[in-house]
């Protein structure tokens, strides 16, 4: 016998606990659960996030920095566990309203800056230091699109396909295969464009890249979902080529440690305050 149909009800209620990886942690209404102020470093930069893909862009982007010789980009990663709700915490809520890692605050100058959302992060620091993000056109535009081309797609990535083929308390056809579509098509927009650009926005590495990889660099090698046979990334064999190249760099290689607390004990940087605390 099938299973009976849901039917949305006239009016959506929360129901808490209804299962899932992240349901402790979901709730419909926004703002602080607790008291808790955030630590500050001796860097200008204090970083406060978790080695998530969207984390990964904004340590690796550092790191790249530094690697040019930047030392105004020297920064402390403090580590959001969002597992356990610290993003809920106050000072957390009051950098990043909307709760979600990472956020920055810029303490270089006269008054803290805050910013929040990974691309908008990438975007500042890209123009407070004049790296990575070309100041002439058509270049400049081309690599903002593919900016924006994540930030829109990935959450079909992630959120779509990610929870409903690996979160999800049960599987369900629909929304796997929905999402599973969505995901191969977005790998074969990427596919295309690197069959003819080294890099994502051309012939130089941009923010583009360093936004892009930590989803589909690591989804093509496997390391997200368990789902690369599902998915048949070898199709992708440009994508493949370009995840090696970035994975290739030295800053990428650090940036992906910080903040982590999955997969290999020894690759994990809970928090990082010195270059030392990486090497």
């Amino acid at each position: 016998m099938a299973d009976t149909p849901y039917i949305p009800p006239k009016v959506w209620q929360w129901q808490q606990g209804n299962g899932g990886k992240f349901a402790n942690i979901n709730r419909p209404v926004s703002g602080a659960t607790h008291e808790k102020e955030l630590p500050i470093g001796k860097h200008p930069l204090q970083l406060y996030s978790l080695g998530t893909p969207n984390g990964q862009k904004v340590t690796i982007m550092l790191e790249e920095l530094l690697a040019l010789g930047i030392k105004e980009a020297e920064y402390d990663a403090w580590l959001i566990n969002i597992g356990e709700g610290d993003q809920f915490g106050s000072g957390f809520v009051d950098i990043n309203p909307n709760s979600k890692i990472p956020a920055l605050v810029d303490r270089s100058g006269k008054e803290p800056i805050r910013v929040f959302e990974s691309g908008s992060i990438l975007t500042y620091l890209a123009e407070k230091f004049s790296a990575f993000l070309p100041t002439t056109q058509p270049e400049r535009a081309e690599t903002l699109s593919w900016l924006f081309w994540q930030m829109g797609s990935a959450p079909f990535a992630g959120g779509g396909f990610g929870h409903f083929y690996a979160y999800a308390p049960e599987k369900y056809e629909y929304p796997i295969n929905r999402f599973a579509m969505e995901t191969k098509r977005q790998l074969d927009v990427l596919d295309k464009r690197l069959a003819n650009n080294k890099y994502v926005a051309g012939d130089n590495y941009t923010i583009a890249d360093i936004a892009i990889w930590p989803w589909y660099g690591a989804l093509v090698k496997g390391w997200l979902y368990d789902a690369a046979e599902f998915l048949s990334v070898h199709e992708y064999k440009n994508v493949i080529r370009w995840a090696d190249e970035v994975y290739a760099r030295p800053a990428v290689q650090r940036g992906r440690r910080v903040n982590r607390l999955q997969g290999d004990p020894a690759q994990q940087v809970r928090e990082r305050h010195d270059a030392s605390d990486i090497n």
